[in-house]
């Protein structure tokens, strides 16, 4: 059977797109679904919920401070115009700044060699305009400094869907980052890792279940809608990511043991399939990677996938249902909608069984 983009939407009240997380992190509900059934849960359960040798692998990047208000001065007969800048990916760097692919706002009024002012010593200037409404900009800092700037200057790029119900809050600095998040480059969070606590990842390590460490740096392509009917025709935006040798080293060996790998976030699971080879074996991964897995796809890697609630007809819905089973998925969203789980980045989490 053919699948279409239709066949993964679903209807879901607005009241369930959580504004704010659970507090504590892991107070959060968690709903388990897996061959046996659907069962409710908290993410606290976690422990209980796991095998003593299971490994878990979590994504450790860290979301930058990536949204930028500027000002394009007046010049060439214009006047100034008030800019919102999204940083998206970094693109390269030269002698005097970085290079990073952004969405400006408003886009249209911008043209190549215009210079947007963000603050004093922090500067960008348009070097080209893409078709997808994109552009380029190369700042007037690169490296650390840059990095210092935009935790000056910048704010954290919450979700559209987030950002419609609300403004950015001081504490989003906090809350849209994970107690683990070490390697700065995403402009988007790994938003499963935003549920654990010290005190979970304590009990994990406590009942003996591994963890080991990759990085994706999530770009905010995860929340561009499939547009089209056919949903295979979707160009996924790439993400670089890194798996260290260590790391691939200790998911083989959990694996070659028999022992589970549980996933944390679809990011994780996306880079992990990208650096299995048809064996299985988890291979040391340093690039960018554009994977897009849907239905039909044959996993190689994680037994378990903790994941949140995702957006109707979205590539991660995609994902989940590839994982699990789009008849499962069905139900288990259907029950978590009835029962008023919190869905999107803020929101509660699932731990999937895979299904083959």
């Amino acid at each position: 059977m053919t699948l279409r983009l239709g066949d993964f939407d679903f209807d879901l009240p607005p009241r369930l797109v959580a504004r704010h997380p659970a507090s504590p992190r892991d107070s959060a509900r968690l709903l388990r679904v897996s061959a046996a059934g659907i069962e409710d849960r908290l993410v606290r359960d976690l422990p209980t919920m796991l095998r003593p040798g299971d490994l878990m692998v979590f994504n450790d990047t860290k979301v930058i401070p990536a949204q930028l208000a500027g000002m394009r001065p007046a010049g060439d007969g214009r006047g100034d115009v008030a800019v919102e800048v999204t940083l998206l990916k970094e693109i390269g760097l030269n002698e005097t700044g970085g290079h990073w692919q952004a969405l400006a706002k408003p886009g249209r009024r911008l043209k190549p060699g215009d210079r947007i002012d963000f603050a004093p010593g922090l500067s960008a200037k348009v070097l080209s305009k893409g078709d997808g409404g994109e552009i380029a900009l190369a700042f007037s800092l690169s490296g650390q400094a840059l990095a210092d700037a935009l935790r000056l200057h910048g704010a954290m790029p919450l979700p559209p869907y987030i950002r419609k119900l609300r403004p950015v809050e001081g504490r989003d600095a906090v809350d849209y980052q994970t107690v683990y998040a070490s390697k700065d480059g995403a402009v988007a969070a790994p938003t499963a890792g935003l549920h654990f606590t010290p005190e979970l990842l304590a009990a994990l390590d406590a009942r003996g279940i591994g963890r080991v460490h990759l990085t994706l740096h999530v770009g905010a392509g995860t929340f561009l809608p499939v547009k089209s009917e056919r949903f295979d025709e979707h160009r996924m935006h790439g993400e670089w990511g890194e798996i260290g040798d260590g790391a691939a080293t200790a998911i083989n060996r959990a694996k070659a043991e028999g022992r589970r790998l549980i996933a944390v976030g679809t990011t994780t699971l996306r880079l992990l399939e990208s650096a299995a080879g048809e064996d299985g074996r988890v291979r040391p991964f340093k690039g960018e990677t554009d994977i897009f897995i849907t239905p039909g796809y044959g996993f190689r890697t994680a037994d378990l996938l903790m994941t949140n609630f995702h957006l109707p007809k979205s590539t991660l819905f995609m994902l989940v249902a590839a994982f699990a089973g789009l008849e499962r998925m069905r139900q288990a969203y259907a029950h978590a909608i009835a029962e008023g789980y919190r869905f999107f980045s803020y929101g509660d989490a699932s731990l999937l069984e895979r299904a083959s």
